[in-house]
């Protein structure tokens, strides 16, 4: 008997709890705002970040020359996603594919003034403004947020080696005495290194700049960023 007046009043307790507590899921559930915590709303509506895109760091801080002999340096994206590349206008092996590679990610976004690329010379003693220009007028650029750097030659190993961690080194026993990294990265609207998780969870930090697949993978996450 005693037992089943611990279920009645059981069976009480659950229908005043559903009464009181129901109703307010309903709101909330047509609101948008089922799971909130700290102050923060998990549907996103606070954090317009893409969660699956992994932010990697702040891109290092650049003051570099283009080849319309114009100074840029990060303000020159601010608000902008960017690509960034490292190459050199005489290299004969991967830049030319690179730099291909480039210009049909820049033609997906060409109608979207937020959008650049930042095509970085590891040769600046051959690749003056002039020489990028008629470089950049070779690969009929003409998307104002294309810009193709040069600079002092330490400074931009420095960048790219220490401030990317994208290689760029000499090297005399290969053709054109220059090495570098086939990869790029993306950088968001706020300054960030931005990039994807492998299927191991792990960020890739990096995209391919000469597969079709890593070109594929960089026009997917810059339409994610550029929605941000």
């Amino acid at each position: 008997m005693q037992k089943n007046k611990s279920y009645i009043w059981i069976s009480f307790i659950v229908l005043v709890f559903g009464i009181a507590v129901i109703p307010e899921i309903i709101k909330r559930v047509k609101e948008g705002t089922i799971v909130r915590g700290d102050g923060v709303d998990r549907t996103g509506n606070e954090n317009k970040e893409n969660s699956s895109l992994f932010k990697v760091g702040a891109a290092p801080q650049f003051l570099l020359t283009d080849q319309n002999n114009q100074k840029v340096n990060n303000a020159t994206y601010k608000g902008k996603v960017f690509i960034v590349e490292f190459f050199f206008s005489t290299c004969q092996t991967i830049c030319p594919i690179m730099n291909r590679n480039l210009v049909e990610v820049q033609a997906a976004f060409k109608a979207n003034s937020n959008f650049g690329i930042a095509s970085i010379s590891i040769n600046p003693a051959n690749d003056t403004p002039e020489v990028l220009k008629k470089h950049s007028e070779y690969l009929k650029i003409t998307a104002p947020n294309w810009h193709f750097l040069t600079g002092d030659r330490t400074y931009i190993f420095d960048l790219a080696n220490k401030g990317f961690n994208l290689y760029a080194g000499l090297n005399p026993k290969i053709v054109g005495g220059f090495e570098h990294s086939g990869l790029f990265a993306i950088v968001d609207k706020k300054g960030n290194i931005r990039c994807r998780k492998d299927e191991f969870g792990n960020p890739i930090v990096y995209y391919d700049g000469i597969e079709k697949k890593g070109i594929e993978m960089i026009k997917q996450d810059v339409s994610l960023l550029l929605a941000e």
